[in-house]
């Protein structure tokens, strides 16, 4: 049987010279004509573009996203009548070097000396080192182990968050929400790697929020709907002592006249802490497709009820 696949992608091209090049069996690549949207089976989108065309798929059995998150395509009246999987498992470097990136700037204080530089000043400020440090991370899945690895390698303990409290590598800890409050009081950095669920909407609260130990950081590489924005921003205003480090937020791109552009504590970056790359996104739909052909069960799955 003759697949069609449907490209939704803002880099169409390069993904059809990859897809090209592979020469999947029994597959015909479309274009993005009213004609193909009804009539492909397959298709490989980035949720956003994908969202608003669903209800012309008529025939639509399975759509491979580019992305982790496909809350896009989670929305209360969404159809859910088809397979639907996500990108997992190359995030976790990406998301590491972000988070690292950052962290070791601000502990070994970067940003002072290159200041200092400019001045021709020789100061030796304070000593921080991560070894010690306490970090939480929100979210156990292939990105939170990772990071929670890399900080081993920085002799940090690793708390994790999940829903079922099962003990997980490489984590020393392993909480549930009802333990988040005095996990966030103790932990010097704070991750969030959590899907966008109904569950995790605003799990940062304002109570919660206020919890942070003095001099916390705080990062969100999640989903920008786990934090209440209006909250953080008034808490980097009334404690200079934290800092946030932010790539996702519940609108994008963030609206140019929010006062966290101004905030010097918060930093802001345009959702790109882990792009997904098209050769790694191909070689995860090939390989789901060769599974589609032989009817086992696709990796990635997403659970339209859990909404990851």
């Amino acid at each position: 049987m003759v697949h069609k696949l449907l490209l939704l992608t803002r880099e169409n091209q390069h993904y059809q010279t990859l897809l090209q090049q592979l020469a999947l069996p029994e597959l015909t690549l479309l274009d993005d004509s009213p004609t193909a949207i009804r009539e492909a089976d397959i298709w490989l989108a980035e949720p956003a573009l994908a969202a608003p065309l669903l209800p012309l798929a008529a025939k639509l059995q399975w759509l491979q996203s580019t992305f982790a998150g496909v809350d896009k395509l989670l929305t209360p009246k969404s159809r859910q009548d088809y397979q639907l999987t996500n990108i997992k498992g190359i995030f976790g470097p990406l998301m590491s070097e972000y988070v690292f990136g950052y962290l070791l700037a601000h502990c070994r204080q970067q940003q002072r000396y290159r200041q200092q530089q400019q001045q021709a000043l020789w100061s030796p400020g304070e000593y921080n080192s991560l070894q010690g440090k306490q970090m939480l991370l929100l979210g156990t899945g292939s990105i939170g182990c990772h990071i929670a690895t890399t900080a081993q390698h920085f002799g940090m303990k690793t708390i994790g968050l999940n829903r079922s409290g099962k003990s997980i590598m490489p984590f020393a800890q392993i909480i549930t929400e009802s333990q988040l409050t005095l996990a966030l009081a103790a932990a010097d950095v704070v991750v969030n790697t959590l899907p966008a669920s109904a569950a995790t909407t605003e799990i940062l609260n304002r109570e919660r929020l206020n919890c942070l130990k003095q001099r916390a950081l705080l990062f969100n590489v999640g989903r920008g709907n786990a934090i209440d924005l209006e909250a953080l921003s008034e808490l980097l205003l009334s404690r200079p002592d934290i800092t946030a480090i932010l790539d996702v937020f519940p609108q994008e791109p963030l609206p140019a006249n929010h006062r966290l552009w101004q905030q010097t504590n918060a930093f802001i970056t345009p959702h790109i802490s882990a792009p997904s790359f098209p050769t790694q996104v191909v070689e995860i739909f090939a390989d789901n497709y060769q599974r589609w052909r032989q009817h086992h069960s696709l990796k990635y799955l997403v659970d339209f009820s859990r909404g990851y």
